[in-house]
């Protein structure tokens, strides 16, 4: 099976870029529809974020889960932005109106480590409007 390029030239020509689009699946094309739109808002990549930076990341949430701990509840979600996942957690927190999944929105925070993955711990959020 060919691999196909998720993030073409800029000089590719608009047949090639038609052909591709047409050949590639559609997890690819909500893939590179979600980098292009984190790319508008001025997000950074979630593989170019590094541990300790102050980092803005834009996608959208495709699992928000409560974890009901004895010490501390935590609200987690995972947001996607075409080329990766970071973990979006509410400390104390069992519920946030909007925070659903298939939700786009932005989170700005210091970006944190756990368990190998990328971690944002109470982050600022703003949520995108909901097409309806």
């Amino acid at each position: 099976m060919a691999r196909i390029d998720t993030n073409p030239p800029a000089s590719e020509s608009g047949v090639r870029r038609i052909f591709r689009r047409l050949v590639a699946s559609d997890s690819q094309l909500d893939a590179e529809d979600l980098q292009a739109a984190s790319a508008r808002a001025g997000a950074t990549p979630v593989p170019r974020c590094a541990r300790g930076e102050k980092v803005t990341v834009s996608g959208r949430l495709i699992s928000v889960v409560y974890c009901p701990r004895t010490n501390l509840p935590t609200l987690e979600a995972e947001l996607f932005d075409g080329s990766g996942t970071v973990t979006l957690v509410w400390l104390g927190r069992r519920r946030i109106p909007g925070i659903e999944p298939g939700r786009s929105m932005s989170a700005e925070g210091r970006l944190a480590v756990r368990d190998g993955r990328k971690v944002m711990y109470n982050p600022l959020y703003s949520l995108e409007p909901t097409s309806s």
